[in-house]
């Protein structure tokens, strides 16, 4: 039967999801016929299967599976809501999600797709649901925010019964607002966006403040584009 997520656990079991220091992006091991992966996180690697193409399989790696009730547990305090996808059902090793479509934030300034404004307002009020329900919407960025049909789909929630902000959020919407325009629309290379991304997530130890990483990426980026020209 299609669309029945079922047929695909032993598969899912033959994957192994490892997870690798200073915050990058988990490995994985071992390839499944039919199991496309379909984006890689910190935590997590998010698959599909042509047997149930509604759906989305998060594994969790190995040493982080603890979070896989966890974040099935946020899902269902969030209730159904049109910014998040659906949990069905979790196997304590990975969830199963919604299938979404859409491209990443990251993606779309790699490919020079356009952002539209009501994007980053749909986050807004996502993030005021989020606090609704009692929960603390962190870890937002440009990686787990699916343009969908001109507006946005939030595929990550795993962090929101933390506490504190890490202000990701706070910081894209001050760049869009103040700085988008001079790349809306026009691609930028995946060096550059890995550049600045590995700036950013040191930017405590580089940088005096945000508006200083800001200032540093414009001159780099500007820089670039001159010696380019």
């Amino acid at each position: 039967m299609v669309n029945d997520w079922r047929r695909v656990i032993e598969c899912l079991n033959q994957v192994v999801v490892e997870s690798n220091p200073n915050n990058e992006p988990v490995t994985i091991y071992g390839a499944v016929e039919g199991l496309r992966c379909i984006g890689v996180g910190t935590d997590a690697a998010v698959f599909q299967s042509p047997y149930a193409l509604d759906y989305a399989f998060k594994v969790y790696a190995t040493d982080r599976q603890e979070k896989a009730s966890i974040e099935a547990s946020i899902y269902a305090q969030l209730g159904a809501s049109r910014y998040f996808p659906k949990c069905y059902a979790d196997y304590e090793t990975f969830l199963v999600l919604s299938y979404e479509h859409g491209m990443t934030l990251f993606d779309c300034i790699l490919q020079g797709v356009s952002i539209p404004k009501q994007v980053m307002e749909d986050v807004e009020h996502a993030r005021a649901h989020v606090r609704e329900q009692g929960l603390n919407p962190r870890d937002i960025h440009l990686k787990n925010i699916l343009l969908q049909d001109g507006r946005a789909k939030i595929i990550d929630v795993s962090e929101y019964g933390l506490s504190g902000n890490d202000y990701r959020w706070e910081h894209i919407k001050k760049a869009y607002d103040e700085h988008y325009h001079l790349i809306a629309g026009r691609p930028v290379p995946f060096w550059i966006m890995e550049t600045v991304r590995k700036w950013y997530n040191n930017r405590n130890k580089r940088f005096s403040s945000f508006e200083d990483f800001i200032e540093s990426v414009l001159k780099f980026t500007s820089y670039k584009k001159d010696k380019e020209e």
